[in-house]
């Protein structure tokens, strides 16, 4: 069957009963235009909503990529960052909405930069910028971004990507270890989105072929942090600055 039907098909299912999760019309239209089979191997079924394993990442089922680029509401023009390209899937589905030149990616894995990087410029994506970087710091040469997608979970948002988000800008990521909800920060607070699963994000010794793990040392550096410019009261009066 012809793959723009396969597409067309696929968007009809997400768009009503019993899934009913792909509400934007513009977000319709981009899925439309993405050809997702130049994102997965020969041999599955690219237009079926579901996620495959693909050298040591996730592709994410059609239904969630929408959930996710729906949250994130982007608009033409915006500059877009996205931790964990994976496939370089929902990288490609922004490039439709804001335009290529304008959305950046980042993965702590090589081969998973590389493959990326081969799908988007095999799909007409090559203007999309990807490179290989810890998530957790974010890209700060081309900050500030806004609309930032992490695609990994995390107990809170690494405090890098706070930062490099612009005024008025929306910050979408799975938050949470086990129940993991679907969360869009703005200026305004956070905004639930719903349910969702997701791998936590990784950070250097943590890729795939990595000798060590070392999640705890960003983590408690960040802790250390926060508490710091938590101590506002009281308990600074007493320290001899002399």
């Amino acid at each position: 069957m012809d793959r723009a039907v396969l597409r067309e098909d696929m968007i009809d299912s997400l768009q009503h009963e019993p899934k009913n999760v792909l509400t934007d019309e513009a977000v319709a239209v981009a899925m439309s235009d993405v050809p997702r089979h130049e994102f997965l191997p020969a041999s599955v079924d690219a237009y079926a909503d579901r996620s495959y394993e693909c050298e040591g990442t996730r592709a994410l089922s059609p239904s969630e990529a929408a959930r996710l680029v729906q949250g994130l509401d982007p608009t033409p023009g915006d500059s877009v960052l996205v931790v964990g390209v994976g496939v370089g899937y929902t990288a490609a589905l922004l490039a439709e909405l804001v335009g290529e030149e304008h959305v950046h990616a980042v993965d702590i894995s090589r081969p998973i930069v590389s493959l990326a990087r081969s799908n988007l410029a095999s799909a007409g994506y090559g203007g999309v910028l990807v490179d290989r970087r810890d998530g957790s710091y974010g890209l700060p040469e081309y900050a500030p971004f806004d609309r930032i997608l992490l695609e990994a979970a995390a107990v809170d948002a690494p405090m890098a990507l706070t930062e490099q988000l612009a005024d008025g800008g929306r910050l979408v990521y799975p938050r949470g270890a086990t129940n993991q909800r679907l969360v869009a920060v703005t200026d305004d607070g956070r905004t639930d989105l719903g349910a969702v699963s997701f791998a936590p994000i990784l950070v250097e010794g943590e890729q795939s072929g990595a000798l060590e793990r070392n999640r705890t040392a960003r983590e408690d550096l960040e802790h250390a942090v926060r508490r710091t410019e938590r101590r506002r009261g009281w308990e600074l009066d007493w320290i001899d600055w002399e």
